[in-house]
């Protein structure tokens, strides 16, 4: 049974020149298990809870920002999950992760941006995942144990609170992958308490891509 989750107080929307708003164009994506999360888009803002639950929330790139190389949001946690282990699969619970995806103009062209599913396991395709949680240091770079194709990059370790982030994308995939980032087809949030069964509150506002 979902236990009873209080109203909080979320960040308010960063000011942006072209965010990609929570506008009900983000559709949930169940990951295997499919434990759903609760999310609720607010154009501005997204609310999220994750109740022992994970899956991921997923919209396809405006065509007019898939050359982008940095991006801006803010996240907010009032309950997260503990300290895990980031690079241990089964065992790598996070408050909130942010996905950027990109792939080849071929691939982009063949591929549906709004299925995730074969978008993010297709060979071509390169993922960013940038982390609220687990238990190492900003700035560390992991391997996903789940994909070869997606690098997680820590911003947060796990804890509460609210933050604005600024991130440079083109620099952060050459760091992950070498190179240069080909097209900017889709992007995604997720929340994840499955493996520990413990409750996340937490938003996210409105990411800002340049």
């Amino acid at each position: 049974m979902k236990r009873f989750i209080l109203a909080f107080a979320l960040i308010p929307a960063m000011a942006a020149a072209a965010p990609l708003s929570f506008d009900g164009s983000w559709k949930e994506q169940g990951f295997l298990r499919l434990f759903s999360n609760d999310y609720s888009q607010g154009g501005g803002t997204l609310s999220v809870v994750s109740d022992g639950t994970v899956s991921l929330l997923w919209r396809a790139v405006p065509q007019g920002s898939q050359g982008a190389t940095r991006a801006s949001w803010g996240w907010s946690v009032a309950e997260g999950v503990p300290a895990t282990d980031l690079s241990r699969k089964g065992g790598d619970d996070r408050n909130l992760s942010i996905y950027f995806a990109w792939t080849d103009a071929e691939t982009a062209t063949r591929l549906n941006p709004n299925r995730a599913g074969r978008l993010l396991r297709d060979e071509n395709t390169r993922i960013i995942a940038y982390v609220w949680g687990g238990n190492a240091g900003r700035g560390t770079l992991l391997n996903s144990p789940y994909l070869p194709g997606l690098k997680t990059i820590v911003l947060r370790s796990a804890g509460n609170g609210q933050h604005v982030e600024q991130v440079d994308l083109a620099a952060d995939y050459a760091r992950a992958f070498g190179g240069t980032p080909g097209v900017l087809v889709g992007m995604g949030v997720s929340a994840d308490s499955d493996d520990t069964d413990t409750l996340i509150r937490a938003s996210v506002t409105a990411p800002d891509l340049r």
